[in-house]
């Protein structure tokens, strides 16, 4: 699986997000790629993702979407989630 999430710089939740993504994406040995809402405009309008920050978007292995997470969550809901995927 792979995780591409979508933060600000300004974004309060995006800064306390970014480590639980990163223990999760070493934890599962996920490709991860990040993309400024801001820096990124074009390339995040492509993807809907609305106004709540961040946004982790999960593709399978054939860049198919599986399940999108909004806004700030515990790290414990987050592993729930991919378990469920799986």
């Amino acid at each position: 699986m792979k995780i591409l999430r979508v933060s600000a710089i300004w974004c309060p939740a995006c800064i306390i997000m970014r480590p639980i993504y990163e223990e999760i994406a070493n934890k599962y040995e996920f490709e991860t790629s990040e993309l400024d809402y801001d820096f990124d405009e074009e390339e995040v309008s492509k993807l809907d993702i609305g106004k709540k920050l961040p946004v982790a978007i999960i593709y399978d292995d054939n860049d198919n979407e599986l399940t999108r997470i909004c806004g700030e969550k515990k790290q414990k809901e987050i592993e729930e989630i991919i378990e469920g995927l799986k």
